[in-house]
């Protein structure tokens, strides 16, 4: 019988779609794209915009990566996913969403202030399109510079081969964020070693009482991994992490 009903739906619901298409009060949309010549500057300049921010769309995972506080909270997260020895829990969309949430609670501040100073100003035409674009550059440098350590800075200044700039305005993006994605990395990985301490603790712990047990027959894994899944539960640490993930962006 299930197969007989299924196929009097379909053919219900080909019949549904018959009359639909066939009524005149329920036409279906038609889509068009045309290219023809504009009529005036304006139009040139409003597709320029148009075509400008779909660019920005298309490179917009590449700017949340780059920009933000994105990588340095994903490498510590994939850093304790590692640390407690379950590589497969959380599931990596898990981690990749906690990651966006906490990197938007994080750069809500900036992402507040270029829309008072820069986006706001623009779509009630107060200013152009090049103003809002360097209003919006002054949060996001800002912020990039207080969590870029000097050296690298100096670093990507001197193999850029230009003269120092004078002032934190005058260094161009392409020399900022490559120092800022630097210190990321580093920063990351420091807070990935701390991270990984009390868990090699409670693995050296757990392997020695085993061996003084005589039992080397069983995998140190299979009890360390129950005890490090309690300690961390038992203290807090998804909380405790995202504290002090949160708290280390100056």
């Amino acid at each position: 019988m299930r197969p007989a009903l299924r196929a009097l739906l379909i053919l219900m619901l080909g019949l549904c779609i018959t009359w639909a298409v066939g009524q005149e009060t329920m036409p279906l949309p038609r889509i068009s794209v045309e290219v023809g010549n504009a009529r005036n500057p304006q139009e040139v300049s409003t597709s320029l915009q148009i075509l400008a921010l779909l660019t920005l769309l298309s490179v917009a995972p590449s700017i949340l990566l780059m920009m933000t506080a994105f990588t340095r909270i994903v490498i510590v997260l994939s850093f304790l996913k590692s640390a407690l020895g379950t590589p497969n829990i959380p599931p990596t969309p898990v981690i990749v969403g906690l990651s966006l949430f906490l990197t938007f609670y994080v750069m809500a501040p900036t992402l507040e202030e270029i829309n008072r100073t820069a986006l706001q100003p623009y779509m009630k035409q107060q200013i152009t399109f090049e103003q809002a674009l360097e209003r919006a550059q002054k949060p996001i440098r800002t912020f990039m510079l207080r969590q870029t350590y000097t050296e690298d800075l100096n670093l990507f200044i001197r193999l850029s081969k230009q003269p120092p700039p004078r002032t934190p305005d005058d260094l161009p993006l392409t020399t900022l964020i490559p120092a800022f994605i630097l210190s990321e990395l580093k920063t990351a990985f420091i807070i990935g070693f701390y991270i990984y301490i009390p868990f090699v603790v409670i693995d050296l712990l757990v392997a020695s009482i085993l061996l003084s047990m005589g039992m080397m027959m069983l995998p140190p894994v299979v009890v360390s991994m129950p005890a490090k899944l309690l300690v961390f539960t038992l203290a807090n640490g998804w909380g405790v992490l995202a504290q002090a993930l949160v708290a280390g962006f100056r």
